[in-house]
């Protein structure tokens, strides 16, 4: 009996020797740290004079604002772009992004489906 316990153990360390060796370990980069507000995605922009709504989904964010002043003052709703490279947000073209739906639901809804 006390053989039979001893192979046991035996056997039960040899496992956890053999799992502990063939264990890897993959690393997986944290995603990036995009900043998702108003004064943000609107420096991508000339002459935006007030922000009505925006929103974020990864790299990607609508934006609807006014820009201009006085009579030339219009509303526009804009989908950008987060540049990694530049640390800065970037207009995306609506006719590349929008007709491909290459966008993220939420920003492809907003984004996409007013002027």
């Amino acid at each position: 009996m006390k053989w039979i316990r001893v192979v046991g153990v035996v056997v039960l360390i040899g496992a956890l020797a053999f799992g502990v060796s063939q264990a890897n370990c993959s690393a997986r980069a944290a995603a990036p740290i995009v900043p998702c507000n108003a004064s943000a995605i609107s420096s991508a922009y000339r002459q935006v004079d007030s922000v009505q709504s925006f929103g974020c989904v990864g790299q990607y964010a609508y934006l609807w604002a006014t820009v201009g002043h006085g009579e030339g003052e219009i509303g526009v709703t804009e989908v950008a772009h987060y540049d990694l490279d530049s640390s800065s947000w970037r207009n995306a073209s609506r006719l590349r992004y929008c007709v491909h739906h290459r966008l993220p639901d939420y920003v492809q809804f907003w984004g996409c489906n007013s002027n």
